[in-house]
């Protein structure tokens, strides 16, 4: 099959052949150009699962803040497979690495497309952990990511002004977000990775978390796909820093 075939087929099983329903006035040029890479090139890649990667497109929509196509992209999740849960789970885990006014904006968007679908809402509460125990947990599940003795020296080590900024790593980052239901911690990590990349400029934390991938069971070919899914949104400068970051760690 050809990629303009490819692309009419994926574009009618995710988008219902309204690739750019929301946008008829667009340059018809680009409008080829873009369905036929994301529809024919990107998304007809097979590594992932359908749902997984409309999940990664979230994740980077929402990093990069390109909101409109948003209710586009979580109609195609649902279409793929995804619950509201999981698409909602997936922007609450941004939320540590880019931001809670990013998340509130895009959690709009979504909601949106919620009450369109007659989705009820709000959705199950998905929280496991309580002021009592949210840093104990966080502290487990990161420990469990990175190896105890890491994080424990990471803590020690850290110096008394900065103490607060390691609490809230435990407590926040990992405490009330990566204990939440829904998602299973080796999507979560894929979701953060995403995110991390699609930021931009930050290397350091980007390998760190593609060796957390690797720790909780992902693969460097799952890592090179979620960049790949993102590639389309963010570009390819930021697109090869990823990959140079994943082969970096999985050599």
């Amino acid at each position: 099959m050809d990629r303009t075939k490819t692309a009419e087929k994926i574009g009618a099983k995710f988008f219902n052949q309204e690739f750019y329903a929301e946008n008829n006035n667009a340059d018809e040029e680009f409008k080829a150009i873009a369905q036929n890479f994301i529809c024919g090139d990107t998304l007809a890649r097979d590594v992932l699962t359908d749902k997984a990667k409309m999940l990664v497109i979230l994740t980077a929509l929402t990093t990069v803040q390109t909101l409109k196509p948003l209710a586009k992209y979580t109609k195609a999740a649902l279409n793929a497979g995804a619950s509201p849960e999981e698409i909602t789970e997936t922007l609450y885990q941004c939320a540590p690495y880019i931001g809670i006014s990013r998340v509130e904006a895009a959690l709009e968007a979504v909601n949106g497309v919620f009450a369109q679908e007659n989705i009820a809402y709000p959705l199950k509460g998905q929280a496991s952990v309580d002021e009592t125990t949210r840093f104990a947990k966080g502290l487990a599940v990161q420990q469990q990511i990175f190896g105890a003795d890491n994080i424990n020296n990471m803590r020690a080590n850290a110096p008394a002004e900065l103490k607060h900024i390691q609490d809230y790593l435990s407590a926040y980052c990992f405490g009330d977000y990566y204990t939440r239901g829904t998602l299973d911690l080796k999507m979560r990590e894929l979701i953060t990775f995403s995110a991390i990349i699609c930021l931009g400029g930050c290397e350091p934390q980007a390998k760190a978390h593609a060796g957390a991938n690797i720790s909780v069971g992902n693969t460097k070919e799952m890592l090179i796909e979620a960049a790949t899914q993102c590639l389309p949104f963010i570009g390819f400068p930021r697109t090869l820093n990823a990959i140079g970051c994943i082969s970096a760690v999985c050599k």
